[in-house]
């Protein structure tokens, strides 16, 4: 493990302990077990730069996840539903995502949305869209792939009493609804 990556467990361990706001540097030195200056060597700019880099590594390993689960969809519905359900129920069981709405709601739904949300729907487009692309033209699935970060990130924020995204037979009904009527292949001309 690098220095680095012990740094940015420790910021996850201090932030569930006590929240964004509360985390100082010091503590999160000493909970990786180094000096405050080394945390200043490997994250220049401080707490800043080093919650950056928090957000930036927890997000590849969202991502990372989620391929492994999306990757063998067969066709453009098993594509958006496995998109759909395991974004979801990932987001559902990050600990430390559920601990920090648990303590900040505010806080964490203020960073996501208005502070993050561009980078979030930026990577998350970006991974979808190769995906989508082997069922789409490259434009089609970029508009699919950022669609479907919203609705995810929308639906987790604010569930709904009618549809469960993280439910498979919900999402493919959702999906057969309202996403492939406005996504799926055009048909060829003659």
């Amino acid at each position: 493990m690098t220095p680095e990556d012990r740094v940015l467990d420790a910021t996850r361990i201090c932030c569930d302990r006590w929240g964004f706001d509360r985390v100082t540097i010091d503590d999160i030195a000493a909970e990786a077990g180094i000096s405050r200056a080394t945390v200043y060597r490997l994250f220049p700019g401080g707490k800043d730069v080093m919650f950056e880099a928090f957000r930036h590594r927890e997000t590849q390993r969202f991502f990372v996840e989620l391929n492994a689960h999306v990757a063998a969809a067969d066709d453009l519905e098993d594509l958006v539903v496995a998109i759909l359900v395991e974004a979801t129920n990932g987001l559902r069981r990050d600990d430390h995502l559920q601990t920090m709405l648990a303590s900040q709601p505010g806080e964490v739904v203020k960073q996501m949305s208005m502070d993050d949300l561009p980078r979030i729907i930026e990577v998350a487009t970006a991974f979808f869209t190769p995906l989508a692309a082997s069922h789409l033209d490259a434009e089609r699935a970029g508009e699919l792939a950022e669609f479907l970060t919203r609705l995810v990130l929308s639906y987790f924020f604010s569930p709904s009493r009618r549809v469960d995204l993280g439910d498979p037979a919900s999402a493919r009904h959702f999906t057969r609804r309202f996403v492939l009527p406005a996504f799926a292949p055009e048909p060829s001309a003659p």
